[in-house]
């Protein structure tokens, strides 16, 4: 088993997804929740001592050592073990989230807060690049850029980012640093509002299953593939697996070769983002220092509200991502 996989190859092992025909009826799973139905406290998971006496020798044994040269061997976690396991049922099968609270990432520091991090994400699957410059663990701050520019990738602005999937199987983030306001995780079940989009909408479902153009911006050499085919909505008859990008769906429009958008997608776009925003549906989290967020990419969509940052650059909101595959 490799120690990560390039982006590439990290997005072709989310795209195999066998698909038969999308459901005509509801779909009653774990993973068709809503947000204001669930309990926080059945959903926030804390740490034992023991597991953070683990974590914390792992990090100082290795400190150090660059991320891509560790491998899952490196880190001996058996305290974690049980956990871990539960942790990729769950998002593997289940509601397709977890949320734990309680590392003492100002205590570790950043470097030793990712190495745990680092090791944590082994035990559950594969890391891979997150863009084609083969980033492994990305900083999720304000850099100061344009969030205008299409060719700027949101979580590097304050601003809002709409509902999106990543290319893996599982992102996570771990929050180091919180912003002054703002900043919420938002999360929402895409088999709930597939669900919803049916009751509502039943005749803009079949148009799931067909292939959607998807704006590669700078995620792929423009002049050769300004953008590329991908089929929202997958089934194989016992799970619905969802891609979404609500950005790079619409920004698709501004490249000359794209075929115009026809009303019926355009209806599709803006019912499902309708759905994903209601109130009755999602789910928002708001970090604190120490919180480790992990969720399917398949079965989940996630945004943020924009936020404020402190003045001083060493208070700073900001989070360290780990996208995974899972075998």
């Amino acid at each position: 088993m490799p120690a990560h996989r390039s982006f590439g190859e990290q997005a072709l092992h989310y795209f195999q997804r066998p698909h038969e025909a999308l459901p005509t009826v509801p779909l009653t799973c774990p993973a068709a929740w809503k947000g204001p139905e669930l309990d926080p406290n059945q959903w926030t998971e804390h740490w034992s001592d023991d597991e953070i006496r683990a974590l914390e020798a792992c990090a100082h044994a290795l400190a150090g050592t660059p991320l891509s040269e560790l491998t899952r061997e490196h880190f001996v976690l058996t305290t974690l073990a049980p956990r871990l396991q539960r942790w990729r049922r769950e998002l593997r099968d289940g509601r397709g989230f977890v949320f734990a609270r309680g590392l003492p990432v100002q205590r570790w520091g950043q470097e030793l807060a990712s190495i745990a991090y680092w090791g944590i994400g082994l035990h559950l699957g594969i890391p891979g690049g997150q863009n084609p410059q083969g980033e492994l663990l990305g900083h999720v701050r304000d850099y100061g850029e344009d969030a205008a520019n299409p060719y700027v990738r949101k979580y590097r602005t304050p601003d809002d980012i709409a509902y999106h999937c990543d290319l893996a199987d599982v992102v996570g983030l771990l929050c180091l640093a919180t912003p002054k306001s703002g900043g919420a995780s938002r999360i929402v079940s895409s088999v709930s509002v597939y669900n919803e989009l049916l009751a509502r909408r039943p005749d803009l479902v079949a148009r799931l299953a067909e292939p959607m153009l998807l704006d590669t911006r700078d995620e792929a050499r423009e002049k050769d593939m300004p953008f590329v085919p991908v089929q929202p909505c997958c089934f194989d008859g016992k799970t619905l697996r969802t891609f979404y990008h609500s950005d790079y769906f619409r920004s698709v429009v501004r490249h000359a070769q794209a075929p115009p958008r026809t009303a019926q997608e355009q209806e599709l776009l803006d019912q499902y983002e309708k759905i994903a925003r209601s109130r009755q549906l999602y789910l928002d989290m708001q970090f604190e220092a120490g919180d480790l967020q992990l969720i399917s990419n398949h079965v989940i969509l996630h945004a943020r509200t924009s936020y404020e940052d402190w003045p001083e650059p060493q208070r700073r909101r900001h989070l360290l991502r780990l996208w995974l595959s899972l075998e």
